[in-house]
This record gives C-alpha cells, sequence and structure tokens, in this order.
C-alpha cells in the first residue's frame, strides 16, 4: 500500500506530464500534420523518463533490461516518426515553391523590379555604416540568388554584416553552394553562417575570417601540461586512499597505487581519444585537454575547446558524444568484468551501502553478484571499482550544461535556446544537491566560472541531427542520470541491495 506522501508524488508527476503533454497538443494543432507529427515525437521522447521515474516514485522498480528496452523501443519509435515528418515536410516545400512560381508567373514584370531593387534598398541606407569595404560587400551580395537564398535587407552586424531573405532549398546544400561562391570570389577572408533570426527565420551572417577560433598559446600549452601533472599526481593520491594509505606520506608504495592510477587513466585517455577521432575524421582542430585534478576520484575528466569552426551542429554532436561514448563503454567492460571477477577475498570490501548510490551500478551488481550484496561487506575486484569511478566521470561530464560534453549534445540535438535553458536549470539542480553533497557544489562552480557559456554557432546552425542521433543523445543522457541517481533505501531493500 501506498502512504499519503508516495500517492501525492505519483499524482503530481501524472498531472505535471499530462499538463506538459497536453499544452504541447495545444500548440501543436494550429500546425495541422506536421505539427501534430512533431508533438507525437516529444511524446515518444518522454515517455520513458515518465514510466520510468513515475514508477520509480510509486516504489516499483524497473531493472537494467527493461530500461533498455524502454529506450530502444522510443529511440525505433522517434526514428520513424521522423522519417514521417520529413516526408509530411517535404510535400509542403514543394507546395510552398509550386504556389511561389505561379504567384512569379503571374506578375513578371512586377517581380524582376522587386529582385533588382529589394537585396540593395535596405543596404543603400546603411552603406556608410557597413564595416565591410564595398568592393567585398558587392561581391559578397553577388553570390546570392533567386535559387538558392533571395536576400531583401542588409543590416550592420559587428564586423561584418546580416543577410535577411529567403532560403530556397535545402539548408546544408544551400549553405554549401554559398560558401564556395563566397570562396571563389573572396578567397578565405570571410566566413559565411546559416542561422536562425530572432523571429524563426533563416538569414546569412557574413564576418571576417580573422574572428575564427584562435590555437592555444605556449602559455596555455604549458597550463595545459602542469595540470596534466596534477591531475596524475591526484590519481596516485586516489588510488592510495582507496587501498587505505596515504600516498604522499608514504611514497615507497607508489607502485601498489599504479595499477588503479593506470586503469583510471586509461577511461580518460580513451575518452580523449573518442574526441580526437571524430574530429580529425571531421577536420574540426581540438587543443590539448586541460585535465581537472581531484582528490575524490583522481580526475573530473578534461575541458578541450574547439579550434575551428564546425561545419554543423551533426559533427558538433559526434564529437561531443564520441568521448563520453568510449570512456563510458571502457568504464561499463571493467565493472562488468570486475563484478565477474569479484570472489570472497578479492581485494576490496565494500560496505552494501556503496552498490545503492547508483540505480545503473547497484542493478549491474545485483545481476551479477546476486545475494552476495546481502552481506554487510562485498568483496569486489579492483575494475569494479576503477569502472564505477570512470562511469562516475562520464556521467559528469554528460550533465546538460553549457560547454560539457552533455551541454554539447544538447546544443546540438535542440538548438542554443534549450541548451541555455538546460544549463541554467542544471545549475540550479547542483545549487540544491551541493547542501547535501560538496561535490555538487564543485561542478556548480566550474561550470559557472569555465564553462557556462554556449558554443559558438555552427557555419550552418539550421540543419539538425537526424534522428538516430537525437535517440543515442536521449539514451546518453538517460545512462547518465541512471549513473548518478541514488537507489532509494526502500528500494535497495526490494532488490535485495543491503540487511
Amino acid at each position: 500500500m501506498f502512504t499519503l506522501s508516495e500517492t501525492s508524488i505519483v499524482a503530481t508527476i501524472v498531472l505535471v506530464a499530462f499538463g506538459i503533454l497536453g499544452w504541447g497538443f495545444y500548440r501543436a494543432r494550429p500546425f495541422g500534420k506536421l505539427g501534430i507529427l512533431a508533438w507525437l515525437q516529444s511524446v515518444v521522447l518522454m515517455t520513458p523518463w515518465l514510466l520510468f521515474f513515475g514508477l520509480f516514485a510509486a516504489g516499483i522498480y524497473i531493472n537494467i533490461v527493461g530500461i533498455l528496452f524502454l529506450v530502444v523501443a522510443s529511440a525505433g519509435l522517434y526514428i520513424f516518426l521522423g522519417k514521417q515528418l520529413r516526408s509530411a515536410g517535404q510535400d509542403e516545400l514543394l507546395k510552398q515553391r509550386a504556389t511561389e512560381r505561379l504567384a512569379n508567373n503571374s506578375s513578371p514584370e512586377l517581380n524582376s523590379t522587386q529582385s533588382s531593387n529589394a537585396p540593395t534598398e535596405g543596404a543603400e541606407l546603411k552603406l556608410e555604416l557597413m564595416p565591410i569595404p564595398e568592393d567585398d560587400l558587392n561581391a559578397i551580395k553577388g553570390i546570392f540568388g533567386i535559387d538558392t537564398f533571395f536576400a531583401t535587407e542588409t543590416i550592420p552586424y559587428q564586423e561584418g554584416a546580416i543577410f535577411k531573405g529567403n532560403l530556397r532549398g535545402e539548408p546544408q546544400e544551400i549553405h554549401n553552394r554559398l560558401s564556395r561562391s563566397l570562396q571563389e570570389r573572396l578567397g578565405d577572408r570571410y566566413r559565411l553562417f546559416l542561422v536562425e533570426n530572432t523571429d524563426g527565420k533563416p538569414v546569412v551572417i557574413v564576418l571576417p575570417s580573422r574572428n575564427d577560433p584562435r590555437r592555444m598559446s605556449l602559455a596555455q600549452k604549458a597550463f595545459a601540461g602542469i595540470l596534466f601533472l596534477a591531475a596524475l599526481a591526484t590519481s596516485l593520491e586516489a588510488a592510495g586512499i582507496l587501498l587505505n594509505f596515504d600516498l604522499f606520506d608514504h611514497l615507497e608504495r607508489l607502485s601498489e597505487t599504479l595499477p588503479i592510477a593506470i586503469g583510471l587513466w586509461s577511461i580518460l585517455i580513451a575518452h580523449e581519444i573518442g574526441h580526437w577521432l571524430l574530429a580529425r575524421r571531421h577536420q574540426v582542430r581540438l587543443s590539448l585537454p586541460f585535465f581537472l585534478p581531484a582528490i575524490q576520484i583522481g580526475s573530473f575528466g578534461a575541458i578541450t575547446r574547439f579550434e575551428s569552426l564546425l561545419p554543423n551542429r551533426k559533427v558538433l554532436f559526434d564529437i561531443a558524444l564520441a568521448g563520453p561514448a568510449a570512456g563510458g563503454i571502457v568504464s561499463l567492460l571493467m565493472l562488468i568484468i570486475g563484478l565477474l571477477l569479484s570472489h570472497p577475498g578479492s581485494l576490496f570490501q565494500l560496505p552494501n551501502q556503496f552498490f545503492q548510490g547508483s540505480i545503473l551500478v547497484g542493478s549491474l551488481a545485483r545481476v551479477v553478484l546476486g545475494s552476495a550484496l546481502q552481506s554487510p561487506l562485498v568483496s569486489v575486484h579492483p575494475l569494479v571499482v576503477i569502472g564505477w569511478l570512470g562511469l562516475v566521470i562520464t556521467a559528469l561530464n554528460l550533465m546538460p550544461a553549457g560547454q560539457l560534453d552533455g551541454g554539447r549534445i544538447v546544443q546540438a540535438i535542440y538548438g542554443r535556446k534549450t541548451a541555455g535553458r538546460t544549463t541554467l536549470a542544471t545549475l540550479i539542480v547542483l545549487g540544491l544537491v551541493s547542501l547535501f553533497n560538496p561535490l555538487a557544489m564543485y561542478w556548480a562552480i566550474l561550470i559557472l566560472f569555465l564553462q557556462r557559456d554556449l558554443e559558438r554557432p555552427s557555419l550552418n546552425e539550421i540543419s539538425e541531427p537526424d534522428d538516430a542521433r537525437a535517440a543515442l543523445g536521449l539514451l546518453a543522457l538517460f545512462l547518465m542520470i541512471a549513473t548518478l541517481l541514488p537507489l532509494t533505501p526502500a528500494l535497495a531493500g526490494r532488490l535485495g541491495i543491503g540487511g
């Protein structure tokens, strides 16, 4: 039987969920079939979360197999709806183009006059204030056309200009054509960005290439080296703490800490190699990693900056996800292998409460170790501890905030506006959790002062990642929460974790 508080929690979750879904349906109805399909995609994305956390609040536990089934089923349905949405969108685009052609054919003289005057009318009024030289500006205007981007207004912006108008085709294809034409006319002196205006309409922004991201200076490289040595030292110290001694007071026992430190660094390096491989594939330059030392778990991972502009949001997603995917897979394999190798007499004896600290770790341990988790002390292989630390490091970097990997993933899939909101929400949650956990305070300060800003827009900011990437991003964020969210004592007792 549920208590009054449990019933109120479940009722609140159900009411809030249905309220969000109802509000979304109300907003989607005016857009017809496209709006309904987009709304159904949001419902599919929310369903696994609602089921899992709703049942969790009600004290009903879904094991790891059930969780993965929900996520996979949701991802498959999301991809199917995405294909339907694109098909419907193409039909609408064809209808719109046909209507525009009929309108153009009906008054050719009027349209030809508008075509010759509209692109320059706004520009002539503001030509004196335009930061781009007149010859360059005329060359830039020459790249636009009725079959690519029909420019209607030119506005000064920073050291370049904004061109308002109408996009006449698929965004990625149009961006490629405009960029090639711009390079043929003016070489490598300018960069062309295709982004959405505040009213949601596509605009072209042209800026000088001197505003491109800069490479690391010698001082920054030296600082990265210092942080690497510091993180290496804290990793050895953390290994010593796990072995119940202080390495700095017993340097003669350095060799005992090496296996744990090497295991931890194999995860950190796998994470960075994942970023580097995908960046190289997409011809994007990355800075050296700035490793974050931490006595608690050795290192909190690394901060890596982009040293070149990103061509589109798909590339941002690929590079952002590759690191956590590589580090997370290595960590998960270590954890599972360690659980399989665990036996009475293993090196580490952990209190059974240890496995209540993570839904993911606790569930896997329950499947592999079974009733052994009911003992006050559970003997585990060192790989269990290393794998768990790696999962925590990966999950922390997947938080949807700023320039963390999770923030970049959210920005790539849902756009900059949503990424800004999730950053604020993450900071608020970390602030509340920090009242009980100092680790959350560390990350709140880190994000606030170093990582809160979003990544700069891609050259093509309009084209969204495909549905398969969106599903992978959803899975990554889901596993992040499953790693960091602890089991309640009551639920842990039902699972047989603890006495």
